[in-house]
């Protein structure tokens, strides 16, 4: 309806001018009060959003039911302060160069990713929304290693375009998810990189699995694996984190994944994904105040299964 189409473009238009208008605050600030003032959207964001304390709360449940109810509810209001954080970084990105973000992002294991790259096959970097995870491919990218990375689109297209300009700041490119597909065969074909987040729910019937995800079936993108095992392009675990005693953020790359091939392809792309999904769980268990605990990633369920969220 022409009413209803002109009230969204005004709703559009309003939250692009507040994005826009925060990130231009938030850019000229100090660094250090940037971050200041981060923490602090953060912490109103958990006093103010009842939606996503609630989540957040009802996951840690899940996936920390040894731990007291004190001490996930620690975990919980550390993670706001996180996101708090990546939102003043992000904010900052154009304001970087190689070598001032060399001064708050150091590098591990770069070379698990250069011996990758050398293969001449392409490379699948696995990654999940952790610590400040818009800065690990935008660290990459100043470095000389632009990349794509798989994008789902923001309800709101001009919001989304912003974003996706800060993300392309230093030569990356943005597939979208909807027809990641050949695109991403397209740049293993070129030799280039590609950034898959493998931590979010997955509808029913998108390409799905299920596979485990703190001891839950966790309806999972079957998708990076099909792609690795078609392609023999290796998969390189990259995860950018908050380093309390460097006080800096630590872009890791691992070694690339050992992939499981029995000549059953299908076998190959469960066994696999689970190993991914292994992978980035192990991270949240060593940083779960930087893990994305307000999504409902348990929200789709098994055939059979009942909803596992009470609201």
């Amino acid at each position: 309806m022409p009413a209803e189409r002109n009230r969204r473009r005004w709703r559009h238009r309003l939250e692009y001018v507040a994005v826009a208008s925060l990130f231009a605050g938030l850019r000229w600030l100090p660094r250090s009060l940037a971050r200041a003032l981060g923490a602090v959207l953060g912490r109103l964001f958990y006093w103010f959003h009842r939606g996503w304390r609630r989540v957040g709360r009802f996951n840690l449940r899940l996936a920390f039911p040894e731990k007291s109810e004190a001490e996930r509810e620690r975990i919980l209001q550390a993670a706001f302060r996180h996101w708090g954080w990546l939102l003043a970084e992000f904010a900052r990105f154009p304001r970087h160069t190689a070598r001032s973000l060399a001064e708050i992002v150091i590098t591990d294991g770069l070379e698990n990713y250069q011996q990758a790259i050398a293969q001449g096959r392409g490379v699948l970097v696995l990654t999940a929304h952790l610590g400040a995870w818009e800065l690990s491919s935008f660290a990459h990218s100043l470095r000389g290693y632009a990349l794509a990375y798989v994008n789902r689109p923001l309800d709101n297209p001009w919001v989304d375009a912003l974003v996706n300009r800060y993300r392309c700041l230093g030569g990356n490119r943005a597939i979208d998810r909807r027809n990641a597909a050949r695109a991403i065969f397209d740049e293993l074909r070129a030799g280039r990189t590609v950034g898959v987040l493998m931590d979010q729910n997955v509808l029913e019937g998108d390409a799905n699995l299920f596979v485990d995800f703190f001891g839950i079936p966790a309806s999972t993108t079957a998708g990076l694996a099909r792609i690795a095992v078609r392609t023999d392009a290796p998969v390189v675990p990259g995860f950018v984190f908050w380093d309390e005693k460097q006080e800096k953020y630590c872009l890791r790359f691992d070694s690339p994944v050992a992939l499981v091939r029995t000549g059953d392809e299908e076998r190959d792309v469960v066994e696999n994904t689970a190993r991914f999904t292994k992978i980035i769980e192990d991270y949240v268990r060593r940083y779960p105040e930087q893990w994305l605990w307000i999504h409902r990633r348990w929200s789709t369920r098994p055939p059979g299964h009942p909803p596992l969220y009470p609201f």
